[in-house]
C-alpha cells in the first residue's frame, strides 16, 4: 500500500458532511493530487499516511466546500441597478434591456472574476451558473481555479449572445462540446424558463442534455403570476406540463420552484430533480416562500443558491443558509423545522446532489475531489462552544457564523484562499473596470428614463409597418345605413373583423412624450363569442426626429408595438401620472374605393357612453401617398352617407376626456 500523500490536514474539527454526518474531532484529512485519499481521526490518519506537508489548522472546523445551486455570476456587474421592483419589471423593463446593450464576452468575463473573488471568501467551492457567453463564464471559472456548472442559456427572446433561439442552441451544443471533460467546468444548457421557452426550444435542450450526458438548469415556479398565467395559457400546472415534453429524462435542477403543490413535487422526485431554493432573491422581489420542508420530507434533493446579485445583492452563502434556516421555521411556524445540520447539509452534500455531481463533490469522503474549506469559529460573536451536543458545531456554523469567518478554500486540491487571502488576482483593478461599466450603464438609462418611446423600444418585441397613418372620424346617428352602403358595388370588402376593445391610455406629465395606449381586443366571432384575445401597445404623438432602430413600427404619429406583458408591467414600468380608460365595441371593414386600400371602423363608445362612430383609416409609407389617401378618405365618408364636414379629429382619449 502506497500511503504516501501530497499534503494533511490535522487539528480540525471535521465535519464530513457524509451520509451519517461523521465528526472528527480532531480530525485529518490526507489528500493526494485532486482527491481524498482518507478522512478520519487525526492519530489513525497521522498513523496511516505520510505527506510532503502537514498544515495544522488549529483547531479550525474543516468542512466540504459549500456549494451555491443557482447563481448567475456575470451580473455583479448589474448589482443595485434597480431594485424595488417586480420581478417582471425588473427582468423585462431593466435587466434583459441592459443586457441587450451591454453584455459581451469581456462583460462577462470580469463580473465572473469579481464572483468568483465574493463566492471564494463566503467559502463557495462550486457554484451553478446560467447566463450568456457562458463560455467566458467557463474560461474565467477556470483560470481562478474554482469548479462549477456552466449553463448556456437558451430562451425565445433575442439574447446578448443569440439574436434567435436556433443560434443559442448551436452555442450550447458548441459549448458542451468543448468543455464536455474539462476537470472543474461541467458544461450545462440551460433553457431559461418555461414562460420564456417554446416547447421547441425545450425539446431540443432536452436532446442536448441526453446527447451529451449533460446537466440541464431550468427556473420552475418563480412566482404566482407566472404560474397563474401559463395555467391560463396552457390549461396546466407548470411541472406536469413538462413532464409531458420529457424535459425531465435529463438531469434536471429546478430553480426557486416556489408556486409548486404536492403533487409536482411528487413528479420531481420520481424524476430525480434537483430543487435550487434562492431564499434572498425570493424575498426580495417578493415571489413568495418556497415550500422547502415539504419537499425535504419527501425526499427531494435541495440545494442553496444565492441567485444573481442583482436580485439579492450579494453572493454571501454563509448568509444565505442562515435565512434558508430561518425562513423555514418561520413559514411553518415551527422552531424545530430545518434544523442546523440539514441547512448545512443542503449547502454541501445536498446541494451536490441536486447538482448530480455528488460523486465528486459535497462531502468529505475518501475518492471525491479535494474541495474544502477552513472556518475560525475562534472568535467573539462565536464564544463560547459547547461540547454536550454534537449538534452545536452546526448551530454555530448557521446561527453565528460570519462569511469572513472562512480562512482558507481549496478546490481540486489546490488553495485558492490562504490566512484570508487570495493572491492569483488583482481585486482593484477588477473594481476599476467595474466602476467604469456602471458609469456606462446609469449613462444608457438616464438617457432612456427621458423618453416613453425609448423605454418602449428597450423591452423590445416591436415591429415595423407603414410611416403615416390617415384618420377620419365621423359622429353617427344609426351604424345600418353606412353598413348598406358598404355592401354597395362601388367597395370591394377584402375581409371584415369584429372586436371588443378595452383601451387605457397612459398620460405622462411631459405632454410631449405622447399618450401611450395599452389595448386588449377581443375578437368576436358570428356567434357572438370571444374566439382569441390579442394585446397591443400603441404610442400615440410623437413624430419622427431621430433615426430608430428598425425594428421598431414608426408612424407620422404613433408607434406600434404587441404587448407582451401585463397591464400591471406597464403600469409600473412607464410610471404614468394619469389614466383614461375607453371601452368599445368596433366592427371593422377593409375594403377598396377607387381601387384606394382603406379601413372602416364602426365603433360604439361603451365607456364613456358616446354612441356610434364612423371611423376611416389608411396607411402608407409615403407622405404624398399619405396627402392622396386622405383627400379620398373624405369622398368615402360622404359615400358611406356621413357627413365630412362634420368630421372629428379628436382620438378617443381626447374625447373621453371632454367627457369627465
Amino acid at each position: 500500500m502506497d500511503n504516501r500523500v501530497d499534503k494533511i490536514i490535522i487539528n480540525a474539527v471535521l465535519l464530513t458532511m457524509d451520509d451519517e454526518y461523521h465528526i472528527y474531532e480532531p480530525g485529518a484529512i490526507a489528500i493526494k493530487g485532486n482527491s481524498i485519499v482518507a478522512v478520519g481521526e487525526e492519530s489513525e490518519i497521522l498513523a496511516s499516511y505520510e505527506a510532503q506537508e502537514n498544515m495544522d489548522c488549529g483547531g479550525k472546523v474543516l468542512m466540504p466546500g459549500i456549494i451555491d445551486a443557482h447563481t448567475h455570476v456575470p451580473m455583479t456587474l448589474l448589482r443595485g441597478l434597480a431594485d424595488d421592483l417586480r420581478l417582471d419589471v425588473w427582468l423585462m423593463g431593466y435587466m434583459m434591456p441592459v443586457e441587450r446593450e451591454f453584455v459581451s464576452p469581456d462583460f462577462v468575463n470580469l463580473g465572473t472574476k469579481i464572483a468568483c473573488i465574493e463566492l471564494i471568501r463566503s467559502g463557495v467551492t462550486t457554484f451553478a451558473d446560467m447566463y450568456y457567453f457562458e463560455e467566458s463564464v467557463a474560461e474565467a471559472t477556470a483560470e481562478i481555479g474554482m469548479r462549477a456548472i456552466c449553463g448556456q442559456t437558451v430562451m425565445k427572446y433575442p439574447s446578448p449572445d443569440s439574436k434567435f433561439y436556433e443560434e443559442a442552441l448551436e452555442l450550447a451544443r458548441n459549448f458542451l462540446m468543448k468543455w464536455k471533460d474539462h476537470e472543474l467546468i461541467i458544461p450545462a444548457i440551460a433553457p431559461h424558463a418555461p414562460f420564456s421557452c417554446t416547447d421547441e426550444i425545450l425539446k431540443a435542450s432536452k436532446e442536448l442534455a441526453l446527447e451529451f450526458d449533460a446537466p440541464l438548469h431550468i427556473h420552475i415556479a418563480e412566482t404566482s403570476y407566472e404560474v397563474e398565467s401559463f395555467q391560463k395559457e396552457h390549461g396546466t400546472l407548470i411541472v406536469p406540463y413538462l413532464e409531458k415534453l420529457g424535459l425531465f429524462d435529463a438531469n434536471v435542477t429546478a430553480a426557486h420552484c416556489v408556486h409548486i403543490n404536492e403533487s409536482e413535487m411528487h413528479t420531481l422526485l420520481e424524476h430525480n430533480v434537483g430543487v435550487s431554493h434562492n431564499p434572498s432573491s425570493n424575498l426580495k422581489l417578493a415571489s413568495g416562500f418556497a415550500p422547502i420542508n415539504k419537499m425535504l420530507e419527501l425526499g427531494l434533493n435541495i440545494g442553496i443558491g444565492t441567485d444573481g446579485t442583482a436580485s439579492n445583492n450579494d453572493l454571501d452563502m454563509v448568509e444565505e443558509v442562515r435565512l434558508a434556516a430561518l425562513v423555514g421555521k418561520t413559514v411553518t411556524n415551527d422552531p424545530t423545522a430545518i434544523p442546523a445540520k440539514t441547512a448545512l447539509a443542503m449547502a454541501t452534500r445536498f446541494g451536490a446532489k441536486s447538482l448530480h455531481i455528488d460523486k465528486i463533490t459535497g462531502s468529505l469522503e475518501a475518492g471525491k475531489r479535494a474541495d474544502l474549506i477552513l472556518v475560525d469559529l475562534n472568535k467573539v460573536h462565536n464564544t463560547p462552544r459547547f461540547h454536550r451536543d454534537s449538534n452545536s458545531i452546526y448551530a454555530q456554523l448557521i446561527y453565528a457564523a460570519h462569511s469572513s469567518d472562512v480562512t482558507d478554500v481549496m478546490v481540486n486540491g489546490k488553495w485558492l484562499m490562504k490566512d484570508n487571502t487570495i493572491t492569483s488576482i488583482n481585486t482593484s483593478e477588477l473594481m476599476k473596470l467595474a466602476a467604469e461599466y456602471a458609469q456606462r450603464i446609469d449613462n444608457f438609462l438616464l438617457q432612456r428614463e427621458k423618453s416613453v418611446f425609448s423605454k418602449l423600444i428597450a423591452i423590445g418585441d416591436t415591429i415595423e409597418e407603414e410611416s403615416f397613418e390617415i384618420q377620419a372620424k365621423v359622429k353617427i346617428s344609426d351604424p345600418k345605413p353606412v353598413i348598406e352602403a358598404i355592401h354597395k358595388s362601388e367597395i370591394e370588402i377584402l375581409y371584415q373583423r369584429h372586436y371588443h376593445e378595452y383601451d387605457t391610455y397612459f398620460v405622462f406629465e411631459d405632454i410631449n412624450q405622447g399618450t401611450l395606449r395599452y389595448r386588449e381586443d377581443e375578437f368576436i366571432d358570428k356567434n357572438g363569442e370571444v374566439s382569441q384575445v390579442r394585446y397591443r401597445l400603441t404610442l400615440i404623438g410623437q413624430t419622427r426626429e431621430q433615426k430608430f432602430p428598425s425594428d421598431v413600427l414608426l408612424s407620422r404619429s404613433r408607434f406600434l408595438a404587441p404587448a407582451v406583458h401585463s397591464l400591471r408591467f406597464y403600469r409600473e414600468y412607464f410610471n404614468p401620472v394619469s389614466e383614461v380608460f375607453v371601452e368599445k365595441d368596433r366592427q371593422r371593414w377593409r375594403i377598396l374605393f377607387r381601387g384606394t386600400e382603406f379601413y372602416i371602423n364602426i365603433d360604439r363608445l361603451d365607456t364613456p357612453d358616446m354612441g356610434y362612430f364612423l371611423e376611416v383609416k389608411s396607411r402608407t409609407w409615403s407622405a404624398r401617398d399619405a396627402e392622396y389617401k386622405a383627400r379620398y378618405s373624405t369622398d368615402l365618408i360622404e359615400f358611406l352617407d356621413a357627413s365630412a364636414d362634420k368630421s372629428i379629429t379628436m382620438d378617443y382619449i381626447e374625447l373621453a376626456t371632454d367627457q369627465e
